[in-house]
């Protein structure tokens, strides 16, 4: 879907494109994976890290960061899975929704320190809002494949049921003992009719972090959090942990944008 006072001019082919969409499946109406695959050999990357895509449009390069979902050891034959938000009247991925798949496209990377330290046996809390749950997928599909997957609680707030993401993928880990996980979404919109029939947790993810670490018996001498979306919810969710006595540096932290700062016309 376009904006409708938008006119775009994107371009099928560019110098600086490097890459292919190679497929897309779409999640709901405003969320879909893409998956883009380099043109030459996949450039090695860490779970946690992202890359950035973009197309030029009207002789002008728009592109936009997104953290890669897939295990770096597919990205060669399946290229580097992403998923993406819709953002009505945003600079990209109104762009993004227009391609078709095998259209030409610009991907460069990786950047980003937000990775997994190494061999920590502790349980992993991954709190995640929206589709801040893709480098937490891309972390726990490579240390699967490595046989040595590690303990995970897996939180993912979202304002509606059809927005959880990779739902399919993490139920069934949970439920098969594949991989040993606790999967606890979140819906926080109540009222709203898309969400008749849940029977999960209610409320902003931020708020089911206390009572989660109470339930499981989460502690500082067990577990160790990762946190990836709104810089809001970031926030809350450190602050809740700090004051359960996490010290700071089991508190890893990726923000989506600066706190206070979230760019007109993201996306």
């Amino acid at each position: 879907m376009t904006d409708p006072d938008r006119a775009t001019g994107i371009a099928a082919d560019a110098p600086q494109y490097n890459a292919t969409l190679v497929k897309r499946v779409d999640e709901s109406p405003s969320l879909a994976y893409f998956f883009i695959k380099l043109d030459g050999d996949a450039t090695p990357y860490e779970p946690g890290q992202y890359m950035t895509i973009g197309v030029v449009e009207n002789g002008k390069m728009v592109q936009r960061p997104y953290s890669v979902a897939s295990d770096p050891g597919t990205a060669g034959a399946d290229g580097y899975e992403m998923y993406i938000r819709l953002v009505q009247g945003g600079q990209f991925t109104p762009l993004l929704w227009e391609l078709p798949v095998g259209h030409r496209m610009r991907m460069i990377g990786p950047k980003g320190k937000f990775v997994l330290d190494p061999d920590d046996d502790r349980t992993h809390i991954f709190i995640s809002s929206g589709t801040g749950n893709a480098p937490f997928v891309a972390m726990m599909r490579k240390l699967l494949r490595e046989g040595r997957p590690r303990k995970a609680v897996f939180l993912n707030g979202v304002s509606y049921v059809q927005d959880i993401g990779y739902r399919p993928l993490l139920e069934g880990w949970q439920a098969s003992g594949e991989y040993p996980v606790t999967f606890i979404p979140s819906v926080s919109r109540p009222n709203a009719a898309e969400n008749a029939g849940w029977t999960g947790r209610w409320g902003r993810v931020e708020s089911i972090v206390g009572p989660v670490c109470e339930e499981l018996g989460l502690t500082p001498d067990n577990a160790i959090a990762y946190i990836c979306g709104n810089p809001d919810m970031i926030l809350s969710a450190e602050q809740t942990l700090l004051g359960r006595g996490f010290p700071e540096a089991q508190v890893k932290k990726e923000l989506y944008w600066p706190q206070g700062k979230e760019p007109k016309g993201r996306g």
